[in-house]
Protein backbone atom coordinates (compact mmCIF):
# COMPACT_ATOMS: atom_id res chain seq x y z
CA UNK A 1 0.00 0.00 0.00
CA UNK A 2 1.53 3.30 -1.45
CA UNK A 3 1.75 6.40 1.68
CA UNK A 4 0.93 10.00 0.27
CA UNK A 5 1.32 13.17 2.66
CA UNK A 6 -0.60 16.26 1.68
CA UNK A 7 -0.13 19.68 3.54
CA UNK A 8 -3.10 22.01 3.97
CA UNK A 9 -5.41 19.04 4.27
CA UNK A 10 -8.23 20.26 6.00
CA UNK A 11 -9.99 22.50 3.62
CA UNK A 12 -10.22 22.87 -0.50
CA UNK A 13 -7.89 21.10 -2.73
CA UNK A 14 -6.08 19.21 0.20
CA UNK A 15 -9.15 17.95 1.43
CA UNK A 16 -10.64 16.90 -1.83
CA UNK A 17 -7.07 14.79 -2.12
CA UNK A 18 -7.37 13.56 0.63
CA UNK A 19 -10.46 11.64 0.31
CA UNK A 20 -10.02 10.93 -3.26
CA UNK A 21 -6.44 8.92 -2.48
CA UNK A 22 -8.04 7.08 0.48
CA UNK A 23 -10.48 6.11 -2.26
CA UNK A 24 -7.53 4.32 -4.13
CA UNK A 25 -6.47 3.11 -0.64
CA UNK A 26 -3.45 4.85 -0.39
CA UNK A 27 -2.34 5.34 3.33
CA UNK A 28 -2.78 9.43 4.03
CA UNK A 29 -0.57 11.49 6.03
CA UNK A 30 -2.89 14.42 6.93
CA UNK A 31 -1.07 17.67 7.94
CA UNK A 32 -2.81 20.47 8.70
CA UNK A 33 -3.14 23.53 11.40
CA UNK A 34 -6.47 23.12 12.44
CA UNK A 35 -6.31 19.94 14.78
CA UNK A 36 -10.42 19.12 15.25
CA UNK A 37 -10.06 19.44 11.13
CA UNK A 38 -8.07 16.87 11.36
CA UNK A 39 -9.59 14.88 13.34
CA UNK A 40 -12.95 14.99 11.93
CA UNK A 41 -11.39 13.80 8.53
CA UNK A 42 -9.29 11.52 9.95
CA UNK A 43 -12.80 10.06 11.35
CA UNK A 44 -14.34 10.26 7.96
CA UNK A 45 -11.48 8.50 6.08
CA UNK A 46 -10.60 5.33 8.33
CA UNK A 47 -13.60 3.15 7.65
CA UNK A 48 -11.86 3.12 3.79
CA UNK A 49 -7.99 3.25 4.70
CA UNK A 50 -5.01 4.03 7.20
CA UNK A 51 -4.99 7.43 8.09
CA UNK A 52 -2.49 9.81 10.32
CA UNK A 53 -2.40 12.90 11.31
CA UNK A 54 0.19 15.66 11.68
CA UNK A 55 -0.90 19.07 13.60
CA UNK A 56 1.60 21.42 12.33
CA UNK A 57 2.08 24.94 10.64
CA UNK A 58 4.51 24.21 7.37
CA UNK A 59 6.09 28.02 7.99
CA UNK A 60 7.13 26.76 11.39
CA UNK A 61 10.92 24.61 10.33
CA UNK A 62 11.52 22.56 13.62
CA UNK A 63 7.61 22.33 13.81
CA UNK A 64 7.85 20.43 10.32
CA UNK A 65 10.84 18.60 11.22
CA UNK A 66 9.44 17.54 14.57
CA UNK A 67 6.08 16.33 13.17
CA UNK A 68 7.48 14.60 9.87
CA UNK A 69 10.22 12.77 12.21
CA UNK A 70 7.27 11.20 14.77
CA UNK A 71 5.29 9.32 11.69
CA UNK A 72 5.37 5.64 12.85
CA UNK A 73 7.01 3.41 10.66
CA UNK A 74 3.70 1.86 9.30
CA UNK A 75 3.66 5.26 7.18
CA UNK A 76 7.12 5.06 6.09
CA UNK A 77 8.34 4.98 3.20
CA UNK A 78 6.40 8.07 1.87
CA UNK A 79 5.75 7.40 -1.87
CA UNK A 80 3.64 11.05 -2.40
CA UNK A 81 4.25 14.19 -1.25
CA UNK A 82 1.88 17.35 -2.37
CA UNK A 83 2.66 20.34 -1.45
CA UNK A 84 -0.74 21.63 -1.07
CA UNK A 85 -0.70 24.21 1.77
CA UNK A 86 -0.46 27.93 0.75
CA UNK A 87 -2.44 31.15 1.26
CA UNK A 88 -3.24 34.31 0.12
CA UNK A 89 -3.38 37.36 2.59
CA UNK A 90 -4.49 40.89 1.25
CA UNK A 91 -5.08 42.26 -1.98
CA UNK A 92 -3.28 45.89 -1.71
CA UNK A 93 -0.98 47.53 -4.42
CA UNK A 94 2.36 47.27 -3.47
CA UNK A 95 2.51 50.57 -1.77
CA UNK A 96 0.31 49.92 0.61
CA UNK A 97 0.89 46.32 1.54
CA UNK A 98 1.41 44.84 5.12
CA UNK A 99 4.25 43.70 5.97
CA UNK A 100 2.35 40.81 7.44
CA UNK A 101 0.87 39.86 4.73
CA UNK A 102 3.73 39.95 3.04
CA UNK A 103 5.23 37.33 5.80
CA UNK A 104 2.66 35.20 6.04
CA UNK A 105 2.55 34.35 1.90
CA UNK A 106 6.08 34.28 1.82
CA UNK A 107 6.49 31.99 4.90
CA UNK A 108 4.04 29.57 3.88
CA UNK A 109 4.04 29.68 0.20
CA UNK A 110 7.58 29.36 -0.67
CA UNK A 111 9.95 28.33 2.84
CA UNK A 112 6.95 25.98 3.75
CA UNK A 113 7.15 24.18 0.77
CA UNK A 114 10.94 23.71 1.21
CA UNK A 115 10.59 22.84 4.65
CA UNK A 116 8.52 19.87 4.25
CA UNK A 117 10.01 18.73 1.43
CA UNK A 118 13.41 18.72 2.99
CA UNK A 119 12.35 16.47 5.46
CA UNK A 120 10.68 14.23 2.71
CA UNK A 121 12.96 14.10 -0.14
CA UNK A 122 16.03 12.33 1.77
CA UNK A 123 14.04 9.19 2.33
CA UNK A 124 12.99 9.22 -1.46
CA UNK A 125 16.61 9.84 -2.54
CA UNK A 126 17.39 7.08 -0.33
CA UNK A 127 15.50 4.14 -1.96
CA UNK A 128 15.30 6.18 -5.90
CA UNK A 129 11.47 6.31 -5.71
CA UNK A 130 9.13 9.17 -5.35
CA UNK A 131 6.74 11.71 -6.78
CA UNK A 132 6.42 15.21 -5.21
CA UNK A 133 3.47 17.82 -6.65
CA UNK A 134 3.43 21.08 -5.86
CA UNK A 135 0.53 23.00 -6.30
CA UNK A 136 1.31 26.48 -7.67
CA UNK A 137 -1.14 29.06 -9.30
CA UNK A 138 -2.08 30.66 -12.36
CA UNK A 139 -0.36 33.87 -10.87
CA UNK A 140 2.76 32.28 -10.85
CA UNK A 141 2.77 32.42 -14.48
CA UNK A 142 0.77 35.73 -15.25
CA UNK A 143 1.23 38.80 -12.25
CA UNK A 144 -1.96 40.54 -12.21
CA UNK A 145 -2.41 44.02 -10.32
CA UNK A 146 -2.68 44.33 -6.26
CA UNK A 147 -1.19 40.34 -6.98
CA UNK A 148 2.21 41.49 -6.01
CA UNK A 149 3.56 39.29 -3.19
CA UNK A 150 1.36 36.42 -3.55
CA UNK A 151 2.07 36.49 -7.74
CA UNK A 152 5.92 36.80 -6.62
CA UNK A 153 5.73 33.68 -4.07
CA UNK A 154 3.50 31.22 -6.62
CA UNK A 155 6.32 32.38 -9.04
CA UNK A 156 8.93 30.83 -6.44
CA UNK A 157 6.96 27.66 -6.44
CA UNK A 158 7.07 27.60 -10.18
CA UNK A 159 11.01 27.54 -10.24
CA UNK A 160 11.48 25.52 -6.78
CA UNK A 161 9.33 23.11 -8.71
CA UNK A 162 12.06 23.25 -12.15
CA UNK A 163 15.02 23.39 -9.91
CA UNK A 164 13.67 19.97 -7.64
CA UNK A 165 13.04 18.02 -10.92
CA UNK A 166 16.81 19.10 -12.37
CA UNK A 167 18.33 18.08 -9.12
CA UNK A 168 16.55 14.91 -7.85
CA UNK A 169 15.80 13.57 -11.16
CA UNK A 170 18.89 11.01 -11.05
CA UNK A 171 17.32 9.57 -8.30
CA UNK A 172 14.19 8.44 -10.22
CA UNK A 173 12.01 11.32 -8.38
CA UNK A 174 9.21 12.33 -10.17
CA UNK A 175 8.25 16.40 -9.56
CA UNK A 176 5.71 18.39 -11.16
CA UNK A 177 3.38 21.66 -10.54
CA UNK A 178 -0.06 22.02 -11.10
CA UNK A 179 -1.22 25.87 -11.56
CA UNK A 180 -4.92 26.20 -11.00
CA UNK A 181 -6.58 29.07 -11.72
CA UNK A 182 -10.35 30.03 -10.23
CA UNK A 183 -11.26 27.06 -7.29
CA UNK A 184 -13.71 27.71 -5.59
CA UNK A 185 -12.34 27.16 -1.95
CA UNK A 186 -11.86 29.18 0.85
CA UNK A 187 -9.19 30.90 -0.71
CA UNK A 188 -10.74 34.11 -1.54
CA UNK A 189 -12.66 34.06 1.91
CA UNK A 190 -8.72 34.11 3.85
CA UNK A 191 -7.62 36.93 1.14
CA UNK A 192 -10.02 39.36 1.81
CA UNK A 193 -10.22 39.18 6.32
CA UNK A 194 -13.29 36.50 6.61
CA UNK A 195 -15.33 38.76 4.21
CA UNK A 196 -17.14 36.08 3.35
CA UNK A 197 -19.74 38.72 1.16
CA UNK A 198 -16.60 40.23 -0.67
CA UNK A 199 -15.19 36.42 -1.30
CA UNK A 200 -18.72 34.68 -2.52
CA UNK A 201 -18.31 37.82 -5.19
CA UNK A 202 -15.12 36.20 -6.91
CA UNK A 203 -17.01 33.13 -7.90
CA UNK A 204 -20.68 34.54 -9.10
CA UNK A 205 -21.61 33.62 -12.67
CA UNK A 206 -18.83 31.55 -13.07
CA UNK A 207 -18.70 27.87 -13.45
CA UNK A 208 -15.36 28.05 -11.31
CA UNK A 209 -13.63 24.25 -10.66
CA UNK A 210 -14.10 22.79 -7.54
CA UNK A 211 -11.13 21.30 -5.03
CA UNK A 212 -12.41 17.70 -6.76
CA UNK A 213 -10.77 18.95 -10.13
CA UNK A 214 -7.63 19.46 -9.28
CA UNK A 215 -7.53 16.11 -6.98
CA UNK A 216 -8.98 14.29 -9.49
CA UNK A 217 -5.78 15.86 -12.21
CA UNK A 218 -3.47 15.46 -8.93
CA UNK A 219 -4.56 11.65 -9.10
CA UNK A 220 -4.32 11.16 -12.77
CA UNK A 221 -0.83 12.38 -12.65
CA UNK A 222 0.80 10.69 -10.11
CA UNK A 223 -0.81 7.31 -11.29
CA UNK A 224 1.29 7.27 -14.77
CA UNK A 225 3.40 5.06 -15.41
CA UNK A 226 7.28 5.58 -13.91
CA UNK A 227 8.53 6.28 -17.39
CA UNK A 228 6.39 9.18 -17.34
CA UNK A 229 6.48 12.79 -15.72
CA UNK A 230 3.80 15.31 -15.80
CA UNK A 231 5.92 18.35 -15.20
CA UNK A 232 3.77 21.61 -15.44
CA UNK A 233 -0.07 22.00 -15.88
CA UNK A 234 -1.93 25.02 -15.67
CA UNK A 235 -5.79 24.59 -15.50
CA UNK A 236 -8.69 26.80 -15.79
CA UNK A 237 -11.94 26.71 -15.70
CA UNK A 238 -13.70 27.58 -19.21
CA UNK A 239 -15.18 30.72 -17.99
CA UNK A 240 -11.35 31.46 -17.64
CA UNK A 241 -8.93 32.52 -20.04
CA UNK A 242 -6.17 34.39 -18.03
CA UNK A 243 -5.13 35.20 -14.46
CA UNK A 244 -7.88 38.19 -14.73
CA UNK A 245 -10.22 37.58 -17.40
CA UNK A 246 -13.35 36.03 -16.34
CA UNK A 247 -16.41 35.61 -18.69
CA UNK A 248 -19.24 35.99 -16.36
CA UNK A 249 -22.91 34.62 -17.43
Amino acid sequence: MKTVLITGATSGIGQACARLFAQHKYQVILCGRREDRLAELQDELAPLTNVCTLNFDVSKKQAVANAISSLPEAFLPIDILINNAGNAHGFDPIYSGHDADWDAMIDTNVKGLLYVSKEVIPQMMARKSGHIINIGSVAGKEVYPKGNVYCASKFAVDALNQGMRMDLAEFGIRVGAIHPGMVETEFSEVRFKGDKERAAKVYEGVDALQPEDIADIIYFVVSRPNHINITDLVVLCAAQTSATTVHRS
